[in-house]
């Protein structure tokens, strides 16, 4: 969940809040949101004990609905998520990481030329994705290693922050916190863009179920892990947005383009450089993870043949889905070495959020059509009813209000995958010779088997 958000996103929500108070009470409130989304996938996990999270869901819920239209959402999904949306967001956290990793070099080099500066962040970006997609290969036990190692790093990060909003308090700087909720934005548009900001930060809370079936009891790990990291995350991401405002004005903090570093100069003084490097270590770690589900998504979606079958095979010795992973870092090296593709993320944010909330509606459905089945963890109604409509708010609000023309293109790309599925998948009319073929290199090329194996 700790990614790069905390530590950009804070101006942005206060900017559409409009009020300190009013951000306090965003940030609190999208914690609340994660934490519930969480639970209810959680309960999904137990339903449907399967890795591919919304994949699997929208399988087993929607699938035997309809002979043609019940895979359809699960397609989609697969095919919106592993091309372009996680792809992308790898990319652009990597590329956060160089640029936050790169620009104490540069500035102590005295670098100061545009060209020069995009191509060694891009270099360091490639190198570092090189790295991620490597340990994501080689082993599972090897990647959750350097996860706690990275995590351990980046909750520091979040300390040192909130240790120094602590002390600057201390020393009597309340006069930012005393506005309270003056200039307040209750617009419907601010509103949503608001809290898009906060769960930008806190998105993350529904991967562990990504992974469901590498997780050992997964009906009692994945509440755990739920109920224990989405309130620890909760209160470190409300501690840390009292902290820049209380060292930053809402005109500084509005006009940082990254407010923690902005925080560093300010109260770290020769110390700064600690909050860079922790936000490059946060960027890292968060973009491994990111990777990490993908592959899994790539790897569920191969076994049911909407995605290359070789995707769903592992490496013989090391179990790691190597195919899906290489495949990933292929992409994301696309996405790299495009240009800039921030603005799409953004526009695309209210796909991820559709997504969410066919999952709930996918709960409500598994509630009726396998009433039967053990629940050991089973979460109140009201809480998929409540993310549903969050959801929707959080989908159709930018679109009525602000009409614009990409999320015309994001939507177009989504329904572009209609007759690849229709011909592909529906009708079985594939390349069957050149997939064999394909399938057979990539056995060699990786060492990889069917999991059945």
């Amino acid at each position: 969940m700790i990614g790069s958000g905390i530590f950009v996103s804070p101006a942005s929500a206060l900017k559409y809040s409009g009020s300190v108070g009013m951000c306090i009470v965003v940030w609190t409130v999208c914690g609340i949101v994660s934490l519930l989304g969480a639970l209810a996938f959680a309960e999904l996990g137990t339903v449907v004990p399967r890795s591919g999270a919304e994949f699997a869901y929208f399988m087993d819920s929607f699938g035997p609905l309809h002979k043609f239209w019940g895979a359809l959402p699960a397609f989609l999904y697969s095919w919106l998520m592993v091309v372009i949306i996680r792809p992308a967001e790898i990319a652009v956290i990597i590329l956060t990481f160089s640029e936050y990793l790169c620009q104490p070099i540069m500035d102590a080099l005295s670098i100061d030329d545009p060209y020069t500066s995009e191509k060694a962040i891009k270099s360091i970006a490639i190198v570092a994705l090189g790295v991620m997609t490597y340990i994501n290969v080689r082993s599972v036990k090897l990647y959750v290693i350097i996860q706690n190692v990275f995590g351990s790093f980046k909750v520091l990060a979040c300390l040192v922050v909130i240790f120094g909003g602590i002390y600057e308090l201390w020393c009597g700087r309340t006069e930012n916190l005393f506005k309270g909720f003056e200039g307040t934005s209750f617009r419907p548009k601010d509103v949503a863009l608001a809290f898009y900001s906060g769960l930008w930060a806190y998105d993350g809370w529904c991967t562990v179920t990504v992974v469901t079936e590498e997780i050992k009891r997964p009906e009692v790990n994945i509440p755990r892990s739920i109920a224990i990291s989405v309130p620890i995350v909760t209160l470190l991401y409300v501690f840390m947005n009292i902290a820049y405002m209380t060292v930053l004005s809402i005109p500084e903090m509005v006009d940082a383009k990254a407010v923690a570093v902005t925080f560093g100069e300010r109260v770290l003084g020769p110390f700064s450089f600690i909050i860079p490097l922790g936000v490059a270590l946060s960027t890292f770690g968060c973009a491994l993870s990111v990777q990490f589900g993908v592959t899994r998504l790539c790897y569920v979606a191969g076994q049911d043949g909407f995605m290359l079958e070789s995707f769903s095979y592992v490496h013989y010795q090391r179990h790691t889905p190597s195919p899906a992973v290489a495949f990933q870092g292929l992409v994301a090296f696309l996405f790299i070495i495009s240009g800039d593709i921030v603005q799409l993320i953004e526009f695309a944010s209210f796909l991820i959020w559709m997504s969410y909330g066919t999952a709930m509606v996918s709960l409500l459905i598994l509630r009726k059509t396998k009433k039967d089945v053990p629940r050991p963890y089973k979460v109140p109604l009201w809480i998929p009813i409540f993310i549903l409509l969050v959801a929707i708010y959080l989908s159709v609000t930018p679109i009525l209000t602000d009409p614009d023309p990409m999320y015309l293109f994001a939507l177009l790309f989504t329904l572009s995958g209609v007759p690849i599925y229709y011909w592909c998948i529906y009708k079985g009319q594939k390349p069957t010779r050149l997939l064999n073929k394909l399938t057979y290199l990539v056995q060699v090329l990786f060492e990889v088997v069917p999991p059945d194996s």
